[in-house]
């Protein structure tokens, strides 16, 4: 079994049963982290007792050690073990600082903060709407640009460790392409939170920039499959983007266990990423978590530049876009050379996102050692 130590992973699984793409965020540094050797124990809490949330973070973990804190009730492992292995653990992650449990967090030898949705934590916490980042002794994003000129996101004068996200190759095998037909993506329309209002600009959310890509499937003579989740309040962009060719598909459908999600994306022809203004406008460098996944099953990715183009290579697997007339040449220019681009897909993320490389990497810049 694993001799480096444990790291305790906290985040939010149970919330969001049914939702493969967002199991497979925490399921990338789980897993990655238990090839380098480590024990992982995964923390999560439910406000509301809610079964078929327990059941999902059970069957996505399978045998991974897990607790769940649900009201005054805790699953899994007991609260008596979940202290001792947090103490004796090398670093406890703490995603979105999700895990709020005093108790736990006082225990761990080396609190880090990983931010995953990067501008809208730093603007809230600048605008004194949230407290998210105190109580920690390290902070990364997933926003490679944060910090530089470019990029609008504030620091809130904390020193970022700036890090891609992870994969785990041998989790996502390569399919052969040849017989696939349609470029897709996995997406919400809004999300869980609304606009920022900061330093007289607003920073949106995917509803405001898909809005400016509606006529792609025209532009570009390409079938689109969208697992899009949308509201009903959408009606109107719904019809918006349906009239203009893209099909829009319920993501539980095809996306709603991990296996499914994994299913649909290695069936795809390439994908189209269409980033949240927040990403877009602030240039923080963020990359879909989904993308990665799509490069690694050696599908080509299309994807709304949000300043990563400064620190992965694209042209080739990866091909970065920002306006419309962009975006239909990059879908022509995959389907020109399409076995190409596979190859390419698979070889950037090799390079840039395997999990043996990402996770050693940021280890070694938290100077956490077994």
């Amino acid at each position: 079994m694993s001799t480096r130590g444990t790291i305790v992973i906290a985040g939010s699984l149970a919330q969001r049963p049914g939702y493969g793409g967002h199991a497979w965020v925490f399921l990338q540094y789980v897993h990655g982290f238990r090839r380098l050797g480590y024990e992982v124990l995964f923390l999560d809490r439910l406000d509301v007792p809610d079964a078929a949330g327990t059941r999902w973070i059970a069957d996505v973990l399978g045998g991974i050690p897990w607790s769940l804190r649900c009201g005054g009730e805790t699953l899994g492992m007991t609260r008596r073990h979940v202290l001792e292995k947090v103490r004796e653990s090398v670093m406890l992650l703490n995603v979105m600082g999700y895990l709020d449990d005093a108790e736990i967090l006082g225990v761990a030898p080396r609190r880090v903060f990983l931010d995953i949705d990067p501008g809208f934590g730093q603007m809230w916490q600048a605008l004194g709407l949230a407290t998210m980042f105190k109580g920690h002794d390290a902070y990364v994003t997933i926003g490679e640009n944060i910090g530089k000129p470019d990029c609008s996101v504030p620091t809130c004068g904390i020193d970022w460790l700036t890090t891609p996200q992870p994969v785990v190759l041998d989790q996502w095998p390569v399919r052969n392409g040849a017989s696939c037909t349609t470029f897709t993506t996995v997406a919400s329309w809004r999300g869980p939170f609304g606009p920022v209002e900061y330093d007289g600009r607003t920073y949106g959310l995917r509803v405001h920039e898909w809005r400016k890509f509606a006529a792609l499937p025209t532009a570009s003579g390409q079938a689109f499959d969208v697992a899009m989740e949308m509201d009903d309040v959408d009606a109107k962009d719904r019809t918006l983007l349906e009239s203009n060719g893209w099909r829009l598909v319920d993501p539980r459908s095809v996306a709603g266990g991990i296996g499914s999600y994994r299913n649909f994306v290695s069936g795809s022809r390439a994908e189209v990423m269409i980033a949240k203004n927040m990403y877009v406008a602030t240039r923080g460098g963020w990359f879909s978590d989904r993308s990665i996944c799509y490069l690694a099953a050696g599908k080509p990715v299309l994807a709304q530049d949000t300043g990563f183009s400064k620190y992965h290579p694209t042209g080739r697997g990866l091909i970065a876009f920002s306006t419309p007339e962009e975006a239909a040449d990059g879908v022509k220019a995959i389907n020109a050379d399409y076995s190409a681009h596979c190859r390419a897909a698979r070889e950037i993320a090799e390079a840039q996102f395997d999990s043996d490389k990402v996770l050693t990497r940021l280890l070694d810049e938290l100077e956490v050692r077994p």
